[in-house]
Parts: C-alpha cells; sequence; structure tokens
C-alpha cells in the first residue's frame, strides 16, 4: 500500500518550563491576559504533522510519500527524511518564505502553550495530489493539518479522483468553522482526533456522535493514557490501551507518532486493534524523548515492547510487518 501524508512540514523550538502555568493563569482576568514564563531549556528541533508522521512510517520500514511546502531553508530537514527513507520528491520549495515554525513551551503537568507561524506552508494550496498519484498510485492520503485552502484541496481531489483518504484536522480544529469541517470530514475513510478534538468536532459541524459516524468509515479517538478507541460503521468498538508505564518526557508529536504506526499497520493490511497498537509502541518512544524525530527504533526493542504490553500474539502478527530502519 503507498501512503501520501499531506501537512505542516515545520521546525519546532521546544521549551520546557520548571513549574505550572495553572498557577499563574486567574480565570476572572483571562480576557486582559498578560504572562511570560522563564524556560530553563531549549530545543530546536525538526517538526511539522507531516513530517513526523512520514518520519515515524519511515522508522518502521515503510515508505511513505511526503507532501507539502517549505522554504528554502528546508535542504538539511530533506536530508535527514530522505536517509530515513521518506520520499520527499513532491515538497514544494517556496522562493520567499521559510519553513513554518513551531514554538513550544512544556510544564511540569505537561501542559503546552504555542503558538505556530505558517510560513512556506501557505503555499501549500498550489500542490496538485494528480501528478503524484500518476507517478506512485496511492492507496490512501491522510490530510493532516496544513494550509486550510490545502486541506480542502486535497480533500475535495481525494474525493474526485477515487482516492480514499484519513481526515485529520486535529490542530487546525481551533480555527476552522463548522462547514470548514464538514466538507474536510464528510465521506473519509479514516477520521482521527483525539477526545477533546472529537467534542470540537461535534460542537461545530452539529453534527451528533452518530451523525459523524454515519458520515465516515472508520473514527479513531485518542484518549491519552487512556489509550484509544475505533469505532468502524457496522462494527464493535475497539479499544486499545497505551503500550504501559512510560516516562513522560516530553508530549509533543505523540499523536503523530501513533497516527505513523497506524498507517504501518493499514499497509500491512492489518486489522485495527493491531494498528493502533503499533501506533502507541511508536508513541511511547516519542514521549520518553524531547523532540518529535530523535528517538530510535530497534526492532528488538519494539518487538519486546509490543510483547509486554500486548502479548506474544500481537507481536508475532506485527513483528514481521515492522521493519525497524534504525540500528
Amino acid at each position: 500500500m503507498q501512503i501520501a501524508v499531506t501537512g505542516s512540514i515545520a521546525t519546532d523550538h521546544l521549551m520546557t518550563f520548571r513549574g505550572r502555568f495553572a498557577d499563574s493563569l486567574v480565570v476572572e482576568q483571562l480576557d486582559k491576559i498578560s504572562v511570560s514564563f522563564l524556560a530553563d531549556r531549549l530545543e530546536i528541533r525538526r517538526g511539522g504533522v507531516a513530517g513526523n508522521i512520514c518520519f515515524g512510517m519511515a522508522v518502521l520500514g515503510n515508505r511513505p510519500v511526503l507532501v507539502g511546502a517549505a522554504g528554502e531553508d528546508f535542504a538539511e530537514y530533506r536530508s535527514w527524511l530522505s536517509r530515513h527513507g521518506v520520499v520527499t520528491d513532491h515538497v514544494r520549495i517556496s522562493d520567499t518564505q521559510h519553513t513554518a515554525r513551531f514554538v513550544c513551551t512544556t510544564d511540569d503537568d505537561m501542559a503546552q502553550i504555542a503558538t505556530f507561524y505558517a510560513g512556506a506552508m501557505s503555499e501549500a494550496r498550489m500542490i496538485e495530489l494528480g501528478p503524484i498519484h500518476e507517478r506512485w498510485g496511492l492507496d490512501l492520503v491522510l490530510v493532516a493539518p496544513d494550509d486550510p485552502e490545502a486541506m480542502l484541496r486535497h480533500t475535495d481531489e481525494c474525493r474526485g479522483r477515487g482516492i480514499p483518504f484519513v481526515a485529520d484536522p486535529s490542530q487546525q480544529l481551533a480555527f476552522a468553522d463548522g462547514p470548514f469541517i464538514r466538507q474536510l470530514v464528510d465521506g473519509a475513510d479514516y477520521l482521527f482526533t483525539n477526545e477533546y478534538e472529537s467534542h470540537i468536532t461535534e460542537t461545530k459541524t452539529g453534527w451528533t456522535q452518530d451523525e459523524i459516524d454515519e458520515r465516515v468509515t472508520t473514527r479513531v479517538i485518542t484518549l491519552g493514557k487512556e489509550g484509544a478507541v475505533i469505532r468502524t460503521r457496522g462494527e464493535d468498538e475497539i479499544h486499545v490501551p497505551v503500550a504501559g508505564e512510560v516516562e513522560r518526557v516530553d508530549p509533543t508529536g505523540v499523536g503523530d507518532a501513533f497516527r505513523a504506526g497506524f498507517l504501518v499497520g493499514l499497509a500491512g493490511g492489518l486489522g485495527h486493534e493491531r494498528c493502533a497498537q503499533i501506533g502507541s509502541v511508536l508513541a511511547a518512544h516519542v514521549l520518553e524523548t524531547v523532540g518529535t524525530q530523535e528517538y530510535t527504533v530497534t526492532q528488538a526493542s519494539f518487538v519486546d515492547r509490543l510483547t509486554a504490553a500486548y502479548g506474544a500474539e500481537a507481536a508475532a502478527e506485527i513483528a514481521p510487518l515492522v521493519r525497524c530502519t534504525q540500528p
């Protein structure tokens, strides 16, 4: 199965605040908020939703096609992804804009305050999927957070060309209105959200949970430490717990890793429970690492973690389809 991932490509500036944001927020004064936090660490990392997902898929032996827009400063990042097995031929390079920036501060509660600068991402709307599909014969396209017009264009093009697609609006739900979300979601083969985003989707679209379930084939909702729920039309709901206890170092990119693992499972023809188990194990690796693409996954450690979390039967079924590329 050939999968393309459309979405943001960015540089992450990750900071750590030793304290709790909540201690500096006065509920009655939020309309006049003016606060600053002294960070004690800064990490500059490669990121962006599409970049993170593609990296995770490639680490597990898949060869995803990255589709997005970046600036001329993307050269080193492109080399990094290419070395790990990501197809970067279809990244549009802007003549005038820098690669997008994600600036995020995380406190001791793992709460986050973040700002995203779009930059070159705004040119993603100029990318046409048709030539990419003709070259690679795409079996599935994930439409991740990106320039809003690009997200709609990719979704509409998938419908028009009959390419199955995954709707993954996540961070753009805060910006999006009801008509935008309805156009993005309707007819998707998969819809990915976390629990909070699922409620935003229902509130802004005006659709009930059952109505959304009727408009997408499979709905995947991540629940943080409670794992994930998968609802497929006409089938029983599946709940997959997290992959055991982990040292929570940095939550940035955990959701991207879960999606990457899930897609690798789909590419291998596995059922949804196994797909979510792969995603959960990969997400645990990210949670234990600062940076969204700084983790190391070996074949042995990945299979050992699968076995400990989900049993020998799950590991035996998944292991032949996961070919970790890192030593």
